[in-house]
């Protein structure tokens, strides 16, 4: 019983002792940079290894130093909060002056050059999609499209900007002899007799867009009709194919 007693003992004396020195350290290193920092005492050159660790421990305060900075301009009201956007974007909403039907060809187009599957069409996409067309573009003229309707600067462009090109192709805001003019017009998709009934602008896009209210549900309704009608036209045959199975039982 003595000799536990007396071991719990050591450790705890052990374990205290552990804790001056730890705190006998932090002190001295604390004091060393003051002086460092007065210039009181020169700085001592350390080992290659030694200097890589350093450099990614000063790395880690500078960055920490950067947001808590950050944190105390938000605090004081001098910078501005960054919150990532949570809109969905939703062509047949945002783009109402196109029909579901010239939407969805469009959708068909952008995945059909959107070789890598992640919902972009890239710098060398765009140059396979003008291959296609039969209007090659030199490396510059490809940047130039991507540059025109690239609202996120991002070098590529997503579908919602996809479909930018044919609403400035619609309103005539592109030149004739540009090269998302030449697409919006080898694309076959006609965006000039459909949906914006040939508006010159934009804006009198949007106005035959509401007027056109009607003719959307009507399209949705006729989306539903054809869905049904090849369900049921789906469900004869497979009661056709059952007979005719049957027949040779």
């Amino acid at each position: 019983m003595r000799s536990r007693c007396l071991i719990c003992f050591v450790d705890t004396v052990a374990f205290e002792i552990n804790i001056e020195m730890a705190t006998d350290e932090l002190s001295s290193k604390l004091s060393r940079r003051l002086q460092i920092e007065e210039g009181a005492e020169a700085p001592v050159a350390v080992e290659a290894g030694q200097g890589h660790e350093k450099a990614a421990t000063a790395n880690a305060d500078s960055e920490l130093g950067v947001k808590l900075m950050r944190r105390g301009e938000l605090n004081d009201g001098v910078g501005e909060h960054h919150q990532p956007s949570m809109k969905v974007f939703n062509p047949y909403t945002e783009f109402k002056e196109f029909s579901r039907k010239q939407i969805k060809d469009m959708e068909r187009m952008f995945k059909q050059y959107d070789t890598a599957r992640d919902n972009f069409i890239d710098l060398m996409e765009l140059k396979l999609m003008m291959e296609k067309l039969g209007a090659p573009q030199t490396h510059l003229g490809l940047k130039n499209m991507i540059k025109e309707v690239d609202e996120d600067l991002d070098n590529k462009l997503s579908f919602r900007e996809f479909l930018l090109i044919f609403r400035k192709s619609a309103a005539g805001e592109l030149a004739e002899d540009s090269g998302l003019s030449v697409l919006a017009r080898l694309s076959e998709i006609d965006v000039s007799t459909e949906g914006v009934k040939g508006a010159k602008t934009f804006f009198e896009a949007k106005v035959a867009a509401v007027n056109a209210g009607s003719q959307f549900e009507a399209e949705i309704r006729h989306e539903q009709e054809e869905k049904k009608k090849q369900a049921e036209e789906k469900k004869q045959r497979q009661a056709a194919f059952k007979n005719i199975q049957s027949a040779f039982k």
